[in-house]
């Protein structure tokens, strides 16, 4: 039934709480694990005060989220399973929608903030933007918090 699990990771242990979810489930369908990172430019802000501040900080950016993937990735081969990872820039929901049409994906695997009230309404859900526009099934997992 799924040949293609997309996986969107964003550095956290909150967002990894995915995978023992989505390993199990490509295990047992036999299905591609897909890494995905959008990456964000927080460093516009300082370009025009400071342009080389801000590439300095882009280029760490840019190499720190590299050396993540690469060993996300290379932690999902060790445990046996098709794996590849994909880094894309671009606002974050409407990234992971892209992605999963571009690559006929079969399902999005992620976690939930689990925000509520106020916290959700100021900064939004990337979650819900996903559920909501997905043309694909979407596993969500809310973390149990610790």
């Amino acid at each position: 039934m799924y040949q293609k699990i997309l996986v969107p990771l964003d550095g956290s242990p909150l967002a990894e709480a995915v995978l023992p979810h989505a390993e199990a489930l490509a295990k047992s369908e036999g299905a591609e694990l897909i890494l995905l990172r959008v990456a964000v430019n927080p460093a516009a802000e300082f370009a025009f005060s400071d342009p080389a501040l801000a590439q300095t900080f882009v280029s760490d950016m840019e190499s720190d989220t590299k050396s993540y993937m690469s060993q996300m990735e290379q932690k999902m081969k060790q445990d046996g399973m098709r794996a590849r990872s994909l880094i894309r820039e671009g606002p974050i929901a409407e990234t992971i929608l892209a992605v999963a049409n571009e690559l006929n994906a079969d399902l999005i695997a992620m976690s939930t903030h689990g925000r509520s009230g106020v916290q959700r309404w100021l900064m939004g859900s990337t979650a819900d933007r996903v559920v909501n526009h997905s043309k694909i099934p979407v596993l969500l997992i809310r973390p149990q918090a610790t």
